[in-house]
């Protein structure tokens, strides 16, 4: 398994024998001021992403490089380990590094300890209050929802758009028709699907 450690400002990374065979380097050195986050991810698998350049790409042990469109990716790892993610800035010799140690978690506080601390964010603004002429109407709560309003969301006292509703004349049709006339009415059609594939209107 491979090393990690911090020497000044560089994240030194010293392969075993056989991960530095297949990659055929002995370590990798990234400068501490490329580092853009630290991991450590518990499926080794999801590390390897992009197009396998030279290396060895054997099912249980992965070890050299990986091509991307947006750059390369340096792979040291094998299956059913936990891997130390490296992932670094555009202008780095690398995008990610990524490798089976024996200790992440420890390499991890390591690396993360040599990171620069960048400034805080500034706190996002607080939200400007909604304008209640732009807010949409909810509804009140149902009864079942421990509410008074009736099925529709009628509060008591307030009539339907039909004019109807507790208290009031009982519904005429032509009342009905007046409520209804500004409704945008649709067909809805029922497809069925036949045996040989086809639709029934």
């Amino acid at each position: 398994m491979a090393h990690v450690s911090v020497e000044g400002a560089e994240v030194v990374v010293r392969l075993g024998l056989r991960e530095g065979l297949a990659a055929r380097r002995r370590q990798v050195r990234v400068p501490v001021s490329a580092l853009r986050e630290v991991r450590v991810e518990r499926s080794w698998w999801r590390v390897l992403r992009g197009r396998a350049g030279h290396g060895t790409w054997s099912p249980g042990r992965c070890a050299g490089i990986r091509s991307r469109p947006d750059g390369e990716d340096f792979v040291a790892v094998k299956a059913k380990s936990t891997v130390l993610c490296l992932e670094l800035d555009d202008g780095a010799r690398y995008r990610r590094v990524a490798v089976s140690v024996p200790d992440p978690e420890r390499a991890e506080r390591a690396v993360r300890a040599a990171m620069p601390e960048g400034e805080p964010p500034d706190p996002p603004d607080p939200p400007d209050p909604p304008d209640p002429a732009d807010s949409p109407q909810h509804r009140p709560p149902l009864q079942h929802e421990g509410g008074t309003a009736d099925d529709h969301g009628r509060i008591p006292g307030v009539t339907s758009r039909t004019g109807s509703g507790p208290g009031q004349p009982p519904l005429d049709d032509e009342r009905a028709l007046r409520a209804n006339a500004d409704r945008v009415r649709r067909e809805h059609v029922v497809r069925r699907h036949r045996p040989d594939g086809r639709e029934d209107a």
